[in-house]
């Protein structure tokens, strides 16, 4: 059974002008069956229960379109649904304790766009196993609030050396999992710009870490 995905990307916040190359890269993967909104609509149970997991990919603001998408949203995750953050995921749904668990961390600030070095903190994953242990790659580098509870497994963090503006210091997580909360949640900091999503390194990892998320998920329907 081919894997059902919701992509959904809705922005009532900043607005990343990479949204439609991610949809168009998540909509590429044949090994899953994506359907691409931004309609909070979708986020109901009866909606939901079709898929095996949802992808926020750099949404902001207030996404869920209120209480009830929260709570569908919540509903699913605590039943094993997989949910997957891209990017600026960690800016959405700020004053929702829930999603912030979910997630793993909340952004803080990002220097400019530059070149820098990603190191692979456990390869044993199937979004890092393909990648070198040193990553070189330009990208957009999320500062955090605070890093993930040790609970959480860090997949991917950044040489702050190798790059100017960061400030979390020598444990700079990026990409990180759980599944503490029922389902499981994957979420990757990586995939600012429009030239992330034709990067084959990038597009495995996001790849792997959807495989991760559905790889224990069953939806209701198919």
């Amino acid at each position: 059974m081919t894997p059902r995905v919701l992509a959904y990307s809705r922005t009532t916040g900043f607005r990343h002008e990479s949204i439609p190359a991610g949809v168009a890269a998540l909509e590429a993967f044949d090994d899953f069956a994506v359907v691409a909104t931004e309609d909070p609509a979708v986020l109901t149970a009866g909606e939901l229960s079709a898929f095996a997991a949802v992808v926020f990919l750099s949404t902001s603001g207030a996404t869920c379109g209120g209480p009830q998408g929260r709570a569908a949203l919540e509903d699913f995750v605590r039943g094993g649904g997989g949910f997957v953050g891209v990017h600026a995921a960690s800016t959405s749904e700020r004053d929702w304790p829930f999603f912030g668990d979910l997630v793993g961390a909340r952004f803080d600030r990002h220097p400019e766009v530059q070149p820098a070095r990603v190191l692979v903190a456990d390869a044993d994953h199937p979004a890092t196993a393909h990648l070198p242990a040193t990553w070189e790659r330009t990208d957009e580098w999320y500062d955090f609030h605070a890093r993930p509870d040790p609970s959480v497994r860090v997949l991917l963090r950044v040489d702050e050396r190798s790059y100017s503006g960061g400030s979390m210091g020598a444990d700079h997580p990026l990409a990180w999992c759980h599944d503490r909360l029922g389902g499981r949640s994957f979420y990757t900091a990586l995939g600012h710009t429009v030239e992330s999503y034709s990067e084959p390194a990038l597009l495995g990892h996001l790849r792997g870490g959807l495989q991760w998320v559905t790889s224990r998920t069953t939806p209701t329907h198919t």
